[in-house]
């Protein structure tokens, strides 16, 4: 805690001054690019990753980037949805997976998690992406195994997405865009969901001008 609370006092004394302006504007309001859905994993760091600042994502994270399919069940990734979608109309949401994730490996062994009955449940809405992943990969080596899962899984949550009535209603009219990305921590390369195709594109590839 005392390295946190040095940073506070540091951004209260060079960095806030120096962006008072920004922070002025942003007292009275936000309009973020995207709601950004990643895992809570402390090795993810949305701001850097992205190169954004204050302002500029509204940042859901839970153990494993899950979006459970739409019900008359609230919940916080529920809300926080609907009120990206509706309320502040982002054009873009975000499901970013990433490398060596630990709510991965845990759905590929339920076992680990016997002793933590909310996490076990949690990972019940990945169930579909192990059972894709057992068929394409079932021989696989571990490592190899639980990337195609996490590819498998941001597919899973992207398709979750489209069943949320805030959503699904942005999107027959065509002004909201979903994207679902893998990053991978050791090399910062980034994958990104290719729809149409049905798989994963270097980043730089699908996103370039034209593509």
């Amino acid at each position: 805690m005392p390295k946190f609370a040095d940073g506070v006092i540091k951004f209260q004394r060079d960095v806030f001054p120096a962006n008072r302006a920004l922070f002025e504007s942003l007292s009275t309001g936000q309009a973020p690019e995207a709601l950004f859905i990643t895992c809570s994993d402390s090795r993810i760091e949305t701001a850097m990753l992205t190169q954004c600042g204050p302002g500029e994502l509204f940042v859901c994270r839970n153990a494993g980037n899950i979006v459970p399919p739409h019900t008359e069940h609230t919940g916080g990734v529920t809300a926080s949805l609907e009120f990206a979608a509706a309320v502040l109309k982002v054009p873009h949401i975000v499901i970013c997976g990433h490398s060596d994730c630990g709510a991965m490996a845990a759905a590929m062994n339920e076992e680990s998690v016997a002793a933590l009955p909310h996490v076990r449940e949690w990972l019940q809405f990945t169930k579909k992406a192990v059972e894709e992943t057992e068929k394409l990969a079932a021989d696989k080596p571990r490592a190899e195994k639980l990337k195609i899962l996490t590819e498998q899984n941001v597919i899973l949550q992207y398709e979750h997405l489209k069943t949320h009535p805030a959503v699904a209603d942005r999107l027959a009219r065509g002004d909201v865009r979903l994207h679902g990305w893998v990053y991978d921590i050791r090399t910062g390369e980034v994958e990104a969901y290719d729809e149409a195709k049905g798989g994963f594109a270097p980043f730089a590839d699908f996103y370039r001008p034209g593509a």
